[in-house]
């Protein structure tokens, strides 16, 4: 076995052993393609408040401008679907990637043990990590590297778990084989469009962000359009309509991540009156959770949006 071949099956076999869901492998070069698409969807506006993602905009795109010298991105998936559903009917939810430990601490301690196994293997390397918290364009290395296709809800779709996973990524200057592409499943299925209540994707495989609930109740800072009124259901952080209702998620298996099970006090909460929900409880339940994001003072004008004209939650 040549060497390129030789890293390439030890950098699958790391995957297995940390438990990644899936593991592929992309050459690192320049996103033609999603330039332009990156380009038009900034352009309407679609990204909302979120000025962030107006930045970088090489770096969303070429990832050797942030690994100078990078060969190879390594995509990784790993599953946060749950064994039970807490968004019930008629209650205030929260969604499912949030029930535990926040992810990018779980995941990043994972990918620090990743590359240290791979610089044992291989020799010394440079390499970064990356867990949704610097620009790099997850989604489309997922699908680069064969770990699914993007589908009309703008989430990365497994025909063997759907899209209940994080995404994650290693930029290396290590040169490995390429996967391929795989193609797009979603045929004339339009439940996810159908699904949304806010009218996000506002076409097939583009979502207007600044009309998505992720975004009402987690990255904008001001208060929620009174449009929106009555059309967030009950989430009240995040929302997992548009995964809950796709016809692959049927085949999504329950995680073996403990860090991700949710707490006795976070069932708590949840099943509880929500108007109990002071800053003092709101620290004690969240403190290693995503939902830290929104803050309490987020969560509450969230919970307070979703109440008013909705009695039965």
């Amino acid at each position: 076995m040549n060497p390129v071949a030789r890293h390439t099956e030890q950098v699958k076999k790391i995957a297995r052993d940390l438990d990644f869901s899936f593991c592929g492998v992309a050459k690192a070069e320049f996103l033609e393609e999603e330039a332009p698409r990156l380009d038009a969807w900034l352009k309407k506006g679609y990204q909302g408040k979120m000025q962030y993602l107006e930045n970088h905009f090489d770096k969303r795109l070429d990832p050797r401008v942030l690994v100078p010298g990078a060969k190879s991105v390594v995509s990784l998936g790993y599953n946060y679907f749950p064994e039970r559903d807490l968004a019930q009917p008629g209650r205030l939810k929260i969604a499912k990637y949030a029930y535990g430990e926040d992810y990018h601490r779980v995941i990043k301690d994972k990918l620090f043990i990743f590359l240290h196994r791979l610089r044992e293997a291989v020799g010394e390397i440079d390499g970064r990590v990356f867990v949704d918290s610097a620009p790099v364009h997850e989604r489309a290395w997922a699908q680069k590297a064969g770990n699914g296709w993007v589908g009309k809800n703008s989430l990365l779709l497994n025909r063997q778990m759907g899209s209940f996973f994080f995404l994650a990524e290693l930029i290396l200057d290590l040169e490995l084989i390429p996967d391929g592409p795989v193609a797009d499943y979603c045929g004339t299925c339009t439940a996810c469009q159908d699904a949304c209540p806010t009218g996000a994707i506002a076409e097939p495989y583009v979502v207007d962000g600044s009309k998505c609930i992720s975004y009402l109740t987690i990255e904008l800072k001001e208060a929620i359009p009174a449009e929106f009124k009555n059309k967030t259901e009950g989430w009240v952080f995040g929302c997992d309509i548009c995964q809950d209702v796709c016809p692959w998620n049927r085949f999504a298996r329950a995680h073996r991540e403990a860090r991700f099970l949710p707490t006795p006090e976070f069932e708590g909460v949840i099943d509880a009156d929500w108007h109990d929900l002071t800053e003092e409880i709101f620290q004690k339940v969240f403190a290693k959770s995503a939902v830290q994001r929104a803050k309490w003072q987020g969560l509450a004008r969230n919970i307070q949006f979703a109440r008013p004209e909705n009695p039965q939650v």
